[in-house]
């Protein structure tokens, strides 16, 4: 993905130095992709639902962890292993087996659900950057917006990380407060609904 932005960098570069091209009228800039997923509330809401993610099948697997090791100090333990049948020792060895095997898939399931998560999460936030950059391209007249990892130097006065940033802001509190009134709208008519139902209930039960 990288090497392609950057041939794409470079075949733009190429053509404003075309003729008939005059590079001067054209304005540039730059913006830190690393920044807008740090700093804005976008970024750092799509963080705290992976590092939720996280803590839930990371909680899962330490007590999964916890019990297999609990089992395998029974293995350690000689008296305690004399004192067991056949037949327990065996379902013990069971036990221990099927709590490994647990704890990987569980492991797996975890890094799976992790990528997956975050594949999504950088698309989101590329749009999110992306429809940011569109907005402050218009307001300063700018003719390129371009991802600062393409560029090998930039002069610091083209970059408007800080101003996309405000703008993803923006965009992320009103989706946030639509959000809260579409939610607020669906429990009032949850709780009309459910009260003409009850109405209705004791209408049929008199």
């Amino acid at each position: 993905m990288r090497l392609k932005t950057l041939i794409v960098t470079l075949i733009l570069l190429l053509s404003f130095k075309a003729p008939g091209f005059c590079i001067e009228k054209s304005i540039i800039g730059v913006v830190n992709f690393m920044n807008c997923v740090t700093d804005s509330k976008y970024g750092k809401n799509e963080q705290e639902q992976l590092e939720n993610i996280k803590k839930q099948w990371s909680s899962v697997i330490e007590e999964t962890e916890k019990e297999l090791k609990d089992l395998n100090s029974k293995f350690q333990d000689q008296d305690y292993m004399d004192s067991l049948s056949p037949e327990a020792e065996e379902e013990l060895k069971f036990k221990q087996k099927s709590l490994s095997e647990d704890m990987m898939k569980q492991q797996n399931q975890l890094y799976q659900i992790l990528n997956q998560a975050n594949y999504f999460f950088i698309q989101k936030i590329s749009n999110n950057i992306s429809k940011a950059s569109e907005k402050i391209a218009a307001d300063k007249k700018l003719d390129l917006v371009l991802n600062k990892e393409a560029c090998f130097y930039n002069n610091p006065k083209i970059d408007v990380t800080d101003l996309v940033i405000k703008e993803m802001d923006r965009n992320f509190d009103k989706e946030t407060a639509k959000n809260e009134t579409k939610e607020a709208n669906e429990t009032a008519i949850n709780q009309e609904t459910k009260q003409i139902s009850e109405l209705q209930e004791t209408k049929k039960a008199g």
